[in-house]
């Protein structure tokens, strides 16, 4: 049996818990510092973080997902760089990836979708945007999956008929087969809640993990397609139930877990991986190894899962560290 003990032992150790940063789930300071600026309105220093990173797909994902969401709302700053510099494929592929997250943020709900509201038709048309960069980055750089990462994403939002989702998925993993980035889309496309079946979407996660290194954080996709699983088959569980997983669920996550170690050079992802084992094991009461996940994200939550948790990420994150004694919580 473990002895949980509490972290705030002394006045010095709560002193040195470290800050809980939202949105930022890397280990990446130059990208902090990056973010900052984009923030700030000094974009032409995310140009060259992108071109920094060309030669590692991995790097660039997650890169080029920060900056879009950091720049997201001034879009024109990206389009001023590109009226200098138009044969430049990262800034045609961080405005794509902006248009996505710009369009992402002003989604009607499925009742305004149905009335093919005002609000709807701007969506649709901000996400259709998208398209065009995304396209002249991966022609520009045909060996680039990081563009073709970002029309997964559009397909997504735009409900695009499963042949096109399967065809661009193809295209992505042909040019990087592990890309963890376009895991994660697919995982989310073949999701009920987006009309997938759920059959198809953990033999795609399970698959996924067969073939991962085991430094490679795909093992997380099984846990993630839990949290997809959830969210549309399990809602009043969500809501109302103290635990998500029935035991069988819970050793299948314990299984991906034990195959994934984050190796002497952590992966780009390796937070976000931590993230969402910790969340699950969290929701399952499996303190241990929640604990054992959540100290190693540093205070830095992703999105996914804890926002299907209800309330926003860094609430639903402060609250398991709190619940577990993870000093991030202090």
């Amino acid at each position: 049996m473990e002895l949980d003990r509490a972290p705030g032992g002394s006045v010095e150790r709560q002193r040195r818990a470290p800050h809980v940063i939202g949105g930022r789930p890397w280990t990446d300071p130059l990208l902090d510092r990056v973010v900052d600026a984009v923030r700030q309105r000094h974009v032409r220093a995310g140009a060259h973080v992108l071109a920094e990173a060309r030669a590692d797909p991995e790097l660039r994902s997650l890169r080029v997902e920060a900056l879009a969401k950091a720049v997201a709302g001034w879009s024109q700053g990206v389009e001023l760089l590109l009226s200098e510099d138009p044969g430049n494929p990262d800034l045609w592929l961080w405005l794509g990836r902006t248009r996505i997250e710009e369009a992402w943020r002003i989604r009607p709900d499925a009742r305004a979708r149905a009335m093919q509201t005002d609000g709807y038709t701007t969506y649709t048309r901000m996400m259709r945007a998208a398209r065009e960069p995304l396209m002249r980055a991966a022609a520009m750089r045909p060996d680039d999956p990081v563009p073709w990462e970002g029309m997964l994403w559009l397909a997504l939002g735009l409900d695009l008929e499963r042949e096109d989702k399967d065809a661009l998925w193809a295209e992505a993993v042909a040019r990087h087969p592990t890309l963890y980035g376009a895991h994660v889309a697919r995982v989310v496309s073949l999701s009920p809640q987006w009309g997938g079946l759920p059959q198809e979407m953990f033999d795609f996660a399970r698959f996924a993990m067969s073939m991962a290194g085991r430094d490679d954080p795909r093992a997380a996709l099984l846990p993630l397609a839990y949290f997809e699983y959830f969210v549309q088959e399990r809602s009043g569980i969500i809501r109302g139930s103290s635990s998500w997983f029935s035991a069988e669920e819970i050793r299948d996550v314990e299984v991906a877990a034990r195959g994934w170690f984050e190796g002497p050079r952590p992966h780009p992802r390796t937070i976000e991986a931590h993230n969402i084992f910790g969340a699950a094991f969290h929701v399952a009461h499996a303190r241990r190894p929640a604990r054992q996940h959540l100290s190693r994200t540093w205070g830095r939550p992703s999105s996914l899962p804890w926002s299907y948790l209800g309330g926003d990420e860094v609430g639903q994150y402060l609250k398991a560290c709190r619940h577990l004694n993870v000093p991030h919580a202090a």
